[in-house]
This record gives structure tokens, C-alpha cells and sequence, in this order.
């Protein structure tokens, strides 16, 4: 039996190839999916290209009543390399008009108010989100060093620079450098579900804190998918009100981002509850050799 396969070493190497569990197999499978999207061929190419590997269980909603507390909703373990998304039309980051990476103070952790010469302050349940950042060029260790900007939408599902009445706010927008574990923290509200799309974050990564202000350098862009079970007990929150009635038209599934597998590779794991906020986490394989085609406008 080889040590490795497709360049990834196999964490049962004295076993079959398909046996060697869930986290391989995805790798395998989100490794594939994007050759085949680069090829133009679907979803069900890829499930056929597949062969014979484990594909991940579709998730689904947790019963009602169940706490956030205990909630694992997602795939933080995913070791895959993370798809390509839009950065959309309220990026921030000079592709789209404004550009808050050229500002002083945008690396900061906290990322709740406005800064420079705004001083507006977002308001929604409280949210940490934590990248856990992987060179999958480098053999798959943590990527220290990488710069990460993120950003959202507010509990009423506008984005600061871009939206009526927050135009003149920069809040819900930072950028954090990765740790030696290759890990960004980032203090946050959680964001709405406007019309459209499913509760989501954006973020790119760049080489280094230096490439930030070109969005051209960015090496990974892609999104969040926040899980629905969370998203819901949080819109039955005051002040996310419209999220309820968005998110009764939308899934996963039917996402214009996440619907071509489900998130399966973008799916947050979540803890907490409404009342100490929510942690929320994911794993962003990143391979450096291969050619980003995220970012652009389309999509939100």
C-alpha cells in the first residue's frame, strides 16, 4: 500500500484506500470538485469522479430545542482546498469602489465599530469567528503569516461603505495576520440574512500584511456558511426581524454561492447561545499552486 495519494499522506496506510475515513475523503473530493468546476462539469461529475470515496452526509437542522451550546453544525475539519467564491459588490477592497485596506487601523481584532473618522458601532448578537488557516502547497501545516480580511453585513443586512445610512461607516470590516498555528481571531456581531442569500461571512487572504491593499494579490477568496440551526434561534432575536422571513425562502442548497454542494467545505462549526454570543470556527485550506478565480462582483 503507497504512503501517499494525489500528493496527501494517508493517515491509515496499512489500509485500503477507502478506508482511510471522512476527513481524507473530503479532501479527496473537494480536490476534485474544483478540477471538474475548472473543467465546467457539475456536481454529479464530481460524485461520479469520486470513485467509490465517502462522500460527506448532507447536514441537517438540529431538532427544536436544541441547544446552541452543544451545536457541532459544520465541517471545520475539512483539510480541502477552500472553493473560490465572489467577493460580490460590497468588497471594501478597492475592486468595488472604496477601499478601507489602505486605512489606518483596519488590522485590529475587534472589528464591531467604525474607526478613522467614523464612529459607529454595529449592534446584534455577539460573534467570534476563528480561521484556522492550512498551506496545502506546504504539506497542509498551519499557514502563519497570511494576512485575512473579513467582512459582513450588519444585523439589518447592510454593509458598511456600500448601504443606505451606514455609507459613511467603515464597521464589520478588519484585518488580522495568522498566528504560528496559522489561526486569525476576529470579534464580531452575528450578521443577518437579507434577501437572497444565506447567512453568510466574506474574507480573502493575502501573502502578507504588505499585499493587503491590492486586492489583485489576494491568494484565496471565499465565504462563511453559517449554519441554520444557530441562524435561526439568533434571528429570533430582537432586531433581526427581516432575517426570519429571508431565511423561510432560502437554503443551502438553493444558495447562488453554497448551493453546488451544500457548503460542505464552508459550513462553520458553531458554539454558544444568544445570551454569551457564539464561537464560530472553520478550517480554510489554501494552496498557493494553484490559480485563485475568486473575487469579482457577481453574487452578494
Amino acid at each position: 500500500m503507497p504512503q501517499q495519494y494525489e500528493g496527501r499522506p494517508l493517515p491509515r496506510p496499512d489500509e485500503e484506500l477507502v478506508d482511510q475515513g471522512l476527513g481524507f475523503d473530503l479532501g479527496t473530493l473537494m480536490g476534485r470538485r474544483r478540477l471538474l468546476k475548472a473543467l465546467g462539469l457539475g456536481v454529479a461529475g464530481a460524485g461520479l469522479a469520486a470513485c467509490g470515496a465517502t462522500s460527506a452526509p448532507s447536514s441537517a437542522p438540529s431538532p427544536a430545542g436544541t441547544s446552541a451550546a452543544t451545536s457541532a453544525t459544520g465541517a471545520a475539519g475539512t483539510t480541502g482546498e477552500i472553493p473560490d467564491e465572489t467577493a460580490g459588490p460590497y468588497p471594501g477592497d478597492g475592486s468595488n469602489g472604496p477601499n478601507v485596506l489602505d486605512d489606518s487601523g483596519i488590522v485590529r481584532a475587534d472589528i464591531r465599530s467604525s474607526f478613522g473618522g467614523s464612529s459607529g458601532t454595529a449592534q446584534g448578537v455577539p460573534m467570534t469567528l476563528e480561521l484556522a488557516i492550512r498551506d496545502l502547497a506546504g504539506g497542509g501545516g498551519p499557514f502563519a503569516g497570511v494576512a485575512v480580511y473579513v467582512w459582513h453585513c450588519d444585523r439589518e443586512g447592510r454593509y458598511s461603505l456600500y448601504s443606505d445610512g451606514v455609507q459613511d461607516q467603515n464597521y464589520l470590516r478588519g484585518v488580522q495576520v495568522a498566528d504560528a498555528a496559522g489561526t486569525v481571531r476576529f470579534t464580531s456581531v452575528f450578521p443577518a440574512c437579507y434577501a437572497g442569500r444565506w447567512p453568510h461571512v466574506h474574507f480573502e487572504v493575502y501573502p502578507d500584511q504588505g499585499s493587503i491593499t491590492d486586492a489583485g494579490k489576494a491568494i484565496a477568496t471565499s465565504q462563511v456558511a453559517l449554519p441554520e440551526d444557530v441562524s435561526r434561534q439568533v434571528y429570533a432575536q430582537a432586531g433581526y426581524e427581516r432575517s426570519v422571513e429571508n431565511m423561510s425562502r432560502l437554503s443551502l442548497d438553493s444558495d447562488n454561492v453554497f448551493g453546488d454542494d451544500g457548503g460542505a467545505s464552508q459550513l462553520a462549526t458553531v458554539t454558544g447561545d444568544v445570551t454569551d454570543g457564539y464561537a464560530v470556527s472553520l478550517t480554510v485550506g489554501v494552496d498557493t499552486g494553484t490559480t485563485p478565480t475568486g473575487g469579482g462582483q457577481p453574487g452578494r
